[in-house]
């Protein structure tokens, strides 16, 4: 008897972890932002790429995604703390990974200030085919328990 009951409560815990992380990805929405990167990003601590194009209302034209870091040389990728900046109230902390062999990049951000507070993102990054400054971020976001059409 203790046994099937234990078993009952292991199946309702299961079963409401997965309503729960299903709850949380029907939140999800589709991130699609370009931004263009001058030649110099990557190379040093405070380089930056200007945001092009963005399908969420918080993130405009112009806004500024800030790399703290530098790539080491002779390691092959860029591992950064990341800030997307739209102004001095609005902007969102991240961390992005590069690696210089054109394959996709990976960046995750995690908190915000702002129209960003609770802003959640991962976003596989790819260099455009034509233009070799222009960068295409694609993925999903949200805004936590306060999601909205920011």
């Amino acid at each position: 008897m203790k046994h099937t009951i234990t078993m009952t409560l292991l199946a309702l815990g299961l079963a409401a972890g997965a309503y729960s992380q299903q709850a949380s990805d029907s939140r999800s929405r589709a991130l699609h932002i370009t931004k263009e990167c001058n030649s110099q990003t990557g190379t040093y601590p405070g380089s930056y790429c200007t945001i092009q194009t963005s399908n969420i209302a918080a993130i405009t034209k112009d806004s500024m995604v800030f790399y703290d870091q530098a790539a080491i040389p002779g390691i092959g990728f860029l591992d950064s703390n990341v800030v997307l900046s739209v102004d001095a109230d609005t902007w969102a902390v991240g961390r992005c990974t590069v690696p210089f062999t054109g394959r996709p990049a990976l960046c995750n951000f995690f908190d915000g200030a702002g129209k960003l507070a609770g802003f959640h993102a991962r976003i596989v990054v790819t260099q455009d085919s034509a233009d070799p400054m222009l960068y295409h971020w694609d993925g999903t976001y949200s805004f936590g328990e306060t999601d909205d059409d920011r």
